[in-house]
């Protein structure tokens, strides 16, 4: 299955970013209703398998440079302005591409970004480190056959990893050996802080997060994302993990469409 990018449907352009060390797959389960309100683009962003790949003479790769290269995404897709939903490192850029005008509405799911403390972004340091060496390819037949241990396995992003379907499970673990640049955008994070503050929106920002996330919980890294983004509208996803579109897919289009469906209607009645 190609991991370049997903495109499909018709009307305004909706663009879905995924977290980090997976790829734009991690949508499939909101990606058919999505498509019948929305010209859907899904990339797999800079530096993940499949998408493109990270020059590492340009420097390291922080999150501006993870932006532009989003950015040349779009510009290549023809896409100038567009709705942007985007998971943790997604999410991420999502509320930079709002701080460059390039939204017309963000949704962010449990964005990465925000720290309590050092020790918070160290132990998510320390996390990724931990899947990039359980993520072997030899597991992947048993991940496959075994969906109790697929939602032991994945407890720590969803609530329900049983639902992943096991001829996902070969593209997931390698999405995660490939990653060439999770690690240094978390170094890059450790070095540079992180995001700046984003005021006088341009546009509607909703941060929806997580009641169950256990890999960037609220109260360490979804409170200090309040600080961040103090003019965006703040929910709760109730009875989802981490990664939401497995557990509850009606749940996050709803999420979203309930913004983007509003800023179309503004934008038809002022044409």
């Amino acid at each position: 299955m190609s991991t370049d990018a997903h495109r499909g449907g018709t009307g305004s352009p909706l663009v879905l970013l995924h977290g980090a060390s997976v790829s734009w797959r991690s949508w499939q389960p909101v990606l058919a209703p999505l498509a019948r309100e929305h010209r859907v683009f899904a990339p797999t962003m800079p530096g993940h398998r499949g998408g493109p790949v990270w020059d590492t003479a340009l420097g390291p790769f922080t999150i501006d440079r993870l932006v532009d290269g989003v950015c040349a995404q779009l510009d290549a897709e023809g896409i100038d302005t567009a709705h942007v939903v985007g998971n943790s490192l997604g999410g991420w850029v999502a509320l930079e591409l709002v701080r460059r005008g390039r939204a017309r509405s963000a949704v962010a799911l449990s964005p990465a970004g925000a720290w309590r403390s050092g020790w918070d972004l160290r132990r998510l340091l320390w996390t990724f480190r931990v899947l990039r060496a359980v993520a072997r390819p030899s597991f992947a037949p048993v991940l496959a056959g075994n969906p109790r241990l697929r939602r032991a396995l994945l407890r720590k992003t969803m609530e329900h990893g049983d639902r992943v379907g096991p001829e996902l499970v070969p593209d997931m673990i390698a999405d995660v050996r490939q990653c060439d640049v999770l690690l240094p955008l978390l170094d890059a994070a450790v070095a540079h802080g992180a995001t700046r503050v984003l005021r006088d929106l341009s546009c509607p920002v909703r941060i929806a997060w997580a009641e169950h996330d256990r890999m960037i919980p609220w109260r360490s890294y979804g409170a200090p994302m309040r600080r961040v983004v103090p003019d965006a509208e703040f929910v709760r996803l109730p009875r989802v993990g981490h990664v939401p579109m497995w557990d509850d897919p009606a749940l996050v289009v709803d999420a979203v469409l309930g913004v983007t469906r509003t800023v179309d209607a503004s934008r038809r009645a002022l044409a």
